[in-house]
């Protein structure tokens, strides 16, 4: 493969990395992300992915942490986001339409310098949220091609 072909696909030049695995969130409960390294790479993106959500009130929501080190995650400034936690949530709506507020997905980028991020799901409601997954697409590496890993790392 030559060096310009491999700098034009996106599948030379991104890692998927499994963050939180398809499940649902119960009323009132949070869950927390795997924390993402950065190492070797300059960006990362979250993808969230909402299924068949019945319930108009319920509402999950996406916080994005940072961190130096992994002991000690805060929260990530408006300014290091690409998008915004709000926008790459699950807002309360009625009715719920497919595509738009139920089996839908959405995006939330980090721009931030810090080594470690994770991305947790926060559910409030008095009832649980259909199943939502979240996974990381680590990109523009230090050395390219990237080797093929599983997503579910």
């Amino acid at each position: 493969m030559s060096l310009r072909a491999s700098n034009q696909d996106l599948y030379h030049n991104v890692e998927v990395r499994r963050v939180i695995s398809p499940l649902a969130i119960g009323a009132n409960a949070t869950k927390t992300g795997k924390i993402i390294d950065r190492a070797g790479y300059f960006g990362v993106s979250f993808i969230a992915s909402y299924g068949a959500v019945a319930t108009t009130g319920s509402v999950a929501t996406l916080v994005m942490f940072e961190g130096d080190v992994t002991g000690t995650m805060t929260s990530v400034a408006d300014a290091d986001m690409l998008g915004t936690e709000l926008a790459a949530s699950l807002t309360a709506t009625t009715p719920r339409t497919s595509g738009v507020s139920k089996n839908f997905s959405t995006k939330l980028g980090y721009k931030g310098r810090k080594r470690y991020v994770r991305v947790d799901v926060v559910q409030t409601g008095v009832t649980s949220v259909g199943c939502v997954n979240v996974d990381a697409v680590l990109f523009n590496p230090e050395i390219a091609p990237t080797a093929s890993v599983a997503a579910s790392q």
